[in-house]
């Protein structure tokens, strides 16, 4: 028999064989007698933390691990509570190549074991266990278990003294969507602090953490506001009920963070899918009710996204060891190269995307590739992409334009493509022209960029992805600008199978872009299995309809 570690669990699956033995012995239990033997988890209060306790506990923290733990006073909620923030790394590796993964608790008033799951995740990553050191080799970890602590001490309720509710920041009428900006920072110095952090470390990943809370309490029903164990809610991971648009981008990522909670014993709701329900739009909603219930929306987390290109996800937790095992879950895919990506780190790096091509950052390390991400994700509005159509085996092309004056050489017409970058420096148009003559497409498939933007020179670098539909074909000629490239991590072009594709990354790096505005990648692969497509009928229909032509003829 399983072991479980939750003793409410335990008791549970007890309770559940005593009755299937009562019943095998043919007794009908007594429904009183049933109630009167099952645990009683609610008798036990669970331990309020007060604000010393909090404020001690991670001065505490400081002193016993000064190596690994650096401990900031954000600023002051209301009641002039402290607003902290615990920065968890190993100083004796390098910050310039960790990747950065910011833990909050946004709805940690009344819904506290988003909090105490931070709190047990702490202490897990200052210990002695071997992947918690590999996490603080790897990674910057950043924890704000209590964003709101007048919300989390005082009052039980969402809203901080101003009434704002720093998850969703008192809705889309404070936020200046244009500027990315919130507007009421003076009201709601506690979402002020958040920002803040996520635009100091601009990090890869940020995952919220919401629970089991006391908001569904009347006031006057909160009493003495310790919870009784036992309470407990739903799990789900990845996303938010009321907001399908605060999510991680790719569902795998989702899927990792659900099989970390099902290894420690817990199960997870998987929203639509679990309901199986389509996404709801306006043009849909005459028949609303059968679409998922959420909408899509804009809430303080996704400014991290919105501004930096950061992963985002969020968990109700029940219980704060499932709570911990899927955060773990996350962190640990920061560890590792995702899927089909070269290096280790989390997958955020795609920019732009057109028919399978990708805009991505540049480089070495960590530090470098986040200075390019931001870069490339605050300008990418402006870039045009283009490539040679329909797209044809052996051949492929990527052309990217950075500004509105740049991408006024791309046209349909491949011809007229060709004659207006003759007038455009660093480029050997020849070579160009004899890539495009050498096959069938007739057009130059367009996709632009915004209207008016600037001229663009990029000073942290760019990469373009290519994916061949083969394991390992020859790759025959790759150029960038009609000038030849060699296999490089930096300068040049990488390759590598997954996913079922041959990746081929073209590494551009800043002393370029900085010359550079317009990219034209050309690819000449022969691939290493021949693939035809087409259908011939039956032989016999074949024959019948040259017997039905025949006889069409004689009858003439």
């Amino acid at each position: 028999m399983r072991a479980y570690r939750n003793p409410v669990v335990k008791a549970m699956s007890m309770f559940t064989l005593l009755l299937i033995a009562s019943s095998l012995a043919g007794q009908e239990a007594d429904l009183a007698d049933v109630l009167k033997a099952m645990p009683r988890p609610w008798q036990r209060e669970v331990h309020r933390i007060t604000p010393d306790e909090y404020a001690e506990t991670v001065r505490y923290w400081a002193e016993q691990h000064p190596e690994v733990l650096t401990v900031e006073e954000l600023g002051k909620g209301g009641e002039n509570l402290p607003i902290f923030l615990l920065r968890v790394s190993d100083p004796k590796v390098p910050d310039a190549d960790k990747q950065v993964c910011l833990v909050t608790a946004l709805h940690g008033g009344p819904e506290r074991t988003g909090t105490t799951t931070i709190l047990h995740l702490a202490e897990w990553l200052l210990g002695d266990s071997p992947k918690a050191a590999e996490i603080r080799r790897r990674q910057v970890v950043l924890l704000m278990p209590i964003v709101n602590p007048y919300a989390f001490f005082v009052t039980d309720r969402f809203g901080n003294v101003a009434g704002i509710d720093p998850y969703t920041g008192g809705g889309p009428q404070n936020w200046d969507m244009t500027a990315l900006t919130f507007k009421e920072t003076d009201k709601a110095p506690e979402i002020a602090a958040f920002l803040a952090v996520v635009d100091r470390y601009r990090p890869e990943a940020h995952i919220d953490l919401h629970g089991t809370g006391l908001q569904e309490y009347a006031p006057e029903q909160l009493g003495d506001r310790c919870r009784y164990q036992g309470q407990t809610m739903f799990e789900i991971t990845g996303s938010a009920y009321s907001n399908y648009a605060l999510r991680p981008w790719d569902w795998r990522i989702t899927e990792a963070m659900i099989e970390a909670g099902l290894q420690a014993g817990y199960p997870s709701d998987r929203f639509e899918a679990d309901a199986q329900r389509l996404f709801w739009g306006p043009a849909v909603q005459a028949q609303a009710d059968r679409f998922w219930l959420g909408r899509p929306n804009f809430y303080t987390a996704q400014y991290a996204y919105a501004k930096y290109h950061t992963l985002l996800s969020t968990l109700e937790i029940g219980w704060e060891e499932s709570g911990l095992a899927r955060v773990r879950g996350l962190l640990e895919m920061g560890n590792r190269p995702w899927q089909d990506e070269p290096g280790r780190g989390y997958p955020v790096d795609r920019l732009k995307s057109f028919v399978g091509h990708f805009i991505t950052a540049w480089g070495g390390n960590a530090a470098e590739r986040r200075d390019s991400r931001v870069e490339l994700w605050n300008a990418q509005a402006g870039f045009a992409q283009a490539i040679l159509y329909p797209q044809t085996d052996g051949r492929d092309t990527y052309i990217v334009a950075l500004d509105s004056e740049t991408a006024g050489v791309l046209d349909r017409d491949p011809n007229v493509f060709l004659d207006r970058i003759r007038e455009v420096p660093g480029i050997d148009t020849e070579v160009i022209e004899t890539f495009v003559h050498a096959g069938p497409e007739v057009q130059l498939a367009v996709a632009p960029g915004a209207a008016g933007t600037d001229r663009v020179r990029l000073k942290h670098g760019v990469g373009l992805r290519l994916r061949l539909p083969y394991r390992n074909p020859k790759l025959l000629d790759i150029r960038l600008n009609g000038q030849r490239l060699q296999a490089s991590p930096s300068d040049g072009y990488q390759s590598w199978f997954a996913n079922g594709y041959t990746q081929v990354q073209i590494h551009i790096p800043p002393e370029k872009t900085a010359q550079m505005s317009l990219f034209i990648v050309t690819c000449a692969y022969a691939p290493d299995v021949q693939r035809q497509y087409g259908w011939q009928p039956p032989a016999e229909v074949v024959r019948r309809l040259e017997r039905n032509s025949d006889a069409s003829r004689k009858s003439e």
